[in-house]
């Protein structure tokens, strides 16, 4: 029996690329979940990536499902644990509106100063890359604006 490679990808696609994590027995079936695995970023990516950044933490303190990410009790990501998969970043504004009018997934900050904050919708339209580029240039909005003293303190950090 003949793989439908298109019914493959259209499934990885429409499951949210879920289906890497499945055990795929052709070579041709684990080479197209390579070739797609760049725009397969989940929750737990998301979570890992920034995270793994300096001084930061994690808390739920508006509700249960709104994940928020901290450098030093800034705020420089939220994202929910529920429903559709988002993720609020803080940019430039002159960045944000080139943003919002070249990519159809990037809107004006959900509950937030739509100036400084830009809603990424994760629909895969976009590449992980482009999008822990926005998440480092949140990071470092926020670290820019703390004061020497506790940028040095990120920087004593391990």
């Amino acid at each position: 029996m003949e793989l439908n490679y298109w019914y493959l990808i259209a499934m990885c696609l429409k499951n949210n690329l879920k289906q890497r994590y499945l055990t795929f027995t052709s070579p041709q079936q684990k080479k197209i979940v390579f070739l797609l695995k760049p725009f397969a970023m989940n929750i737990e990516d998301l979570r890992n990536y920034c995270i793994a950044k300096k001084g930061v933490t994690e808390s739920f303190p508006f509700d249960n499902v709104t994940l928020v990410f901290k450098v030093m009790d800034k705020i420089f990501a939220l994202t929910n644990t529920e429903g559709e998969f988002t993720i609020n970043l803080k940019c430039k504004p002159e960045l944000a509106i080139e943003l919002r009018e070249k990519y159809p997934c990037v809107m004006p900050g959900y509950h937030m100063n739509k100036q400084h904050w830009n809603t990424v919708n994760i629909d895969n339209s976009v590449s992980d890359k482009l999008i822990y580029q926005w998440i480092d240039h949140s990071y470092d909005l926020i670290v820019q604006s703390l004061t020497v003293a506790r940028r040095n303190g990120i920087i004593d950090l391990k």
